[in-house]
């Protein structure tokens, strides 16, 4: 295939790689290069075979490992970051359910170049894909309002209002780590943890953990 934009496609679930695979392919001016279901492998596979453009989800797990198989934003969005710090010129579409704040800021001021929602019509996102292969940025303008404060609602504002490590806790909670899990996991004393998670509670206007796993599942941060 002549001059053809390489994509690597990237989501955990294998019905929705081969949904929107089947559609690209559709148009002679893509090929998929490779399929990733976790952020790890979508690293690796990105350093690899180096594709013009990768297509992300963001709501998927860290790696493959069986410990580590529940699926949050932290997957995607470190994933990003990883790229981007391997190849500051990665072009990075974010393809996900995911359009709560803060996130198309966090996803934006990781790196991606673009931003979409997977209610966005098919042709949408070919014209997305072909733009950032250009080097052009690409985002809608439901999106860019909700970036500028102009349609976020109150729940969305309150989590706009977390910080990068609230946001990576706030995640890790929502999963059903423990306090100690995320200590863990983030090299962190729990007694830090446990500051964070009262910054958090208080931000959000919370008691509980369930209220805050009810309110990640709400805004399609965790799956159920």
């Amino acid at each position: 295939m002549t001059d053809s934009i390489r994509i690597l496609l990237v989501d955990d679930h294998p019905l929705v790689r081969a949904g929107f695979q089947r559609f690209l392919i559709s148009d002679d001016s893509i090929e998929i290069i490779g399929e990733a279901d976790n952020g790890l492998s979508a690293c690796e596979m990105y350093m690899a075979y180096q594709p013009d453009v990768v297509i992300m989800d963001l709501n998927m797990p860290a790696s493959a490992d069986s410990e580590e198989q529940d699926a949050s934003v932290n997957g995607g969005l470190e994933a990003i970051r990883r790229i981007i710090s391997h190849d500051p010129k990665a072009k990075v579409l974010v393809l996900t359910a995911t359009e709560t704040d803060p996130f198309p800021a966090h996803v934006l001021n990781a790196g991606a170049k673009g931003f979409l929602t997977k209610r966005c019509p098919p042709d949408e996102l070919l014209e997305a894909v072909k733009a950032i292969y250009r080097g052009e940025e690409y985002i809608t303008e439901e999106i860019r309002a909700r970036i500028s404060g102009g349609s976020s609602t109150t729940a969305e504002a309150s989590l706009a209002s977390l910080t990068r490590r609230e946001l990576q806790i706030f995640s890790l909670l929502a999963e059903g780590k423990t306090v100690a899990q995320v200590a863990e996991e983030m090299f962190l004393s729990p007694k830090t943890v446990h500051a964070h998670r009262t910054n958090i509670f208080r931000k959000l206007g919370i008691s509980n953990n369930s209220e805050l796993v009810h309110l990640a599942i709400r805004h399609n941060l965790v799956q159920a």
